[in-house]
Parts: structure tokens; sequence; C-alpha cells
């Protein structure tokens, strides 16, 4: 009997994203932040959830981007 292979599909989440977050958080570690239209912000992340995260920064507004809006996020030294 032969049996036909399973469709092997990504799972919709590895919880990576919710490690690396709390990483941040935990040691407070300054970062860039590159949105979808080519803007850039730097701050600390203080808070996230599914949709979004906080970003505290020094001399300005503290500010609350949707994730969707993120095309990334880079430490800085």
């Amino acid at each position: 009997m032969i049996q036909q292979a399973k469709s092997a599909r990504a799972p919709e989440s590895t919880l990576e994203e919710v490690k690396y977050l709390r990483q941040l958080i935990e040691k407070a570690t300054p970062v860039r932040v590159k949105l979808a239209g080519g803007e850039e912000v730097t701050g600390v992340i203080e808070y996230y959830d599914h949709s979004f995260i906080r970003i505290t920064r020094k001399g300005a507004p503290n500010l609350f981007i949707f994730k969707h809006d993120i095309n990334y996020v880079v430490e800085l030294p």
C-alpha cells in the first residue's frame, strides 16, 4: 500500500517573535523600527501584543505602532 505524502505547511506561529520581543523589553534594548512607508523611529519597546508594539522615545512622544506597518526591527549598539 502506498501512502500519499501529507502537505507540509508552515505553522502559523513559532513563538519566536514573542521570545524576541520579551528579550528586548527585559533588557531595555534600544531599537530602530523601519516602517512600511520608509520612516524610521528609534526608542525602547516597552509593550507589545498581537497587533502592535509601544515604543518609548527620549524627548519625543511614545508611539503605538501596528505590527502590519513594520518592515523590520533592528537592535542598536
